[in-house]
């Protein structure tokens, strides 16, 4: 999924990128409100981690601009205003969390899941194709009832070709779902991830499909589509 960080302290914005990334997440970062404003505005995002105390627009406003232009991202506050009153009217303007610094990562990383959870119930929770089953906001696979060991990498391919199970999926759409505004992947380094994703699935009844020259599709297999049968039946 793809997330924003408004957050002017480098280093926490960098520790807080890090943790979502290695979560297999692409990655935005801005450090000033104008620019948060200008990324909500162009770009579409799932979760944006918002600063209060941002340079030029402060995180509220970027807020409530957000909600008023019909922003559904999901919207967590962290911030060193601690009193209530700050709370409340972050919550009043479209908040749907709110963290007060310091906090540890551990406690981060679980809002950010919870509020992605919360997202994803609203559409497709589980996406399953032959023996693979992929829980979105859990970030976890399974083969049958084996766990399934993805890179954060290769579980955003798989969500970016499952979400669009049936349809050709672009070079450009993958690589736009892997990579962030600092760290481009090369058309070499998705070619490996599929390559490795493609030996990870070989016993899960699905396999991707390249499309030379426009894309790939995920397909079920013979093998896949009987056991979904068997399961059925």
């Amino acid at each position: 999924m793809r997330i924003l960080i408004a957050e002017d302290d480098p280093a926490i914005a960098s520790g807080l990128s890090a943790a979502l990334a290695d979560s297999g997440h692409a990655v935005d970062r801005v450090a000033r409100g104008n620019d948060a404003d200008a990324a909500l505005h162009d770009g579409t995002y799932d979760l944006v981690v918002l600063d209060l105390n941002l340079p030029q627009l402060d995180g509220l406003t970027v807020l409530q601009r957000a909600r008023a232009r019909g922003e559904s991202a999901a919207m967590l506050v962290v911030t060193a205003r601690e009193g209530v009153s700050e709370r409340v009217r972050a919550l009043d303007s479209g908040a749907d969390d709110y963290l007060v610094k310091p906090f540890v990562l551990e406690e981060f990383a679980a809002r950010v899941r919870a509020l992605l959870r919360r997202r994803v119930s609203q559409g497709i929770p589980m996406l399953s194709i032959g023996r693979l089953r992929l829980d979105l906001a859990g970030r976890r696979g399974w083969n049958q009832d084996a766990a399934l060991e993805l890179t954060g990498r290769e579980f955003a391919l798989l969500d970016a070709l499952l979400s669009r199970r049936g349809s050709l999926v672009s070079r450009e759409q993958l690589i736009e779902a892997l990579c962030n505004w600092e760290q481009d992947i090369t058309n070499n380094g998705l070619d490996i991830a599929i390559h490795r994703l493609r030996r990870k699935l070989d016993d899960t009844g699905v396999t991707i499909r390249t499309i030379r020259g426009l894309g790939y599709v995920v397909e079920e297999t013979a093998a896949g589509a009987a056991a979904a049968g068997q399961r059925r039946a």
